[in-house]
């Protein structure tokens, strides 16, 4: 049976993520350092090409796409863009640390919409909504392969809503320049809406003759953020 492969990858480190600042829908540039990091990746890793290309339509989403394809003719799909903080766009935690909002946003595990910006749901709609309009563009067109250009963000909601294996939101946090691989199986997809998640970006590895499950990395990635902020 004919199946159709995703690739979702994060951009690299931009500008606004050096200095800690919640970037959602301010269009930071990609930085140095995160250019640095993109040739290297490439130096030592392939990436998966694809029959297209699309991109959120912020700069570090389409310069990363430059850099890593540089021969892509990407289409921006605008739903695809990071979630929108509001006032508390372009600013740290360590700015918004006697902000009352902010203190209660994070008390609630971001469940409290920022002041001015996008609710939760409202993010997660959106990109699913996108995700799907995307997988029926696919299946209907007999394209094969895609490579999505993303956030860290829109990849969470996208395998948080669809992935196997099942993960909450922040298990599927991914680096910089990262992301996973999926398989769009038309049955399952019609029937359950599920993809499976079959590898990482960069293909994972072998560590001590086992090879880990794609939500190990998930799960590593998401503890290493979480031990940091508490250390």
């Amino acid at each position: 049976m004919k199946s159709y492969t995703i690739h979702l990858i994060r951009h690299g480190t931009s500008e606004g993520n050096l200095l800690g600042q919640y970037i959602g829908v301010t269009d930071s540039p990609l930085a140095q350092e995160g250019i640095m990091q993109l040739r290297q990746l490439l130096a030592e890793h392939s990436y998966p090409y694809a029959e297209t290309y699309y991109t959120s339509p912020l700069s570090r989403c389409i310069d990363s796409l430059k850099w890593i394809y540089p021969d892509a003719q990407p289409t921006v799909i605008e739903a695809l863009k990071e979630c929108d903080f509001g006032r508390w766009e372009g600013k740290s935690a360590k700015e918004l640390e006697h902000d009352p909002d902010f203190i209660k946003w994070i008390e609630s595990g971001s469940s409290i919409t920022p002041p001015g910006g996008e609710d939760g749901g409202h993010f997660m709609q959106r990109v699913c909504m996108a995700f799907e309009q995307l997988v029926q563009h696919m299946m209907s067109t007999g394209e094969t392969s895609a490579v999505l250009m993303v956030h860290g963000g829109t990849i969470m909601a996208i395998l948080s809503a669809y992935g196997l294996p099942r993960a909450p939101f922040y298990d599927w946090m991914t680096e910089p320049g990262h992301g996973y691989s999926l398989r769009i199986t038309p049955g399952l997809w019609m029937r359950s809406m599920v993809v499976e998640v079959y590898d990482t970006i960069p293909p994972r590895e072998q560590r001590q003759g086992c090879e880990y499950a794609v939500i190990d990395f998930a799960r590593e990635a998401a503890n290493r953020l979480f031990t940091r902020e508490e250390e």
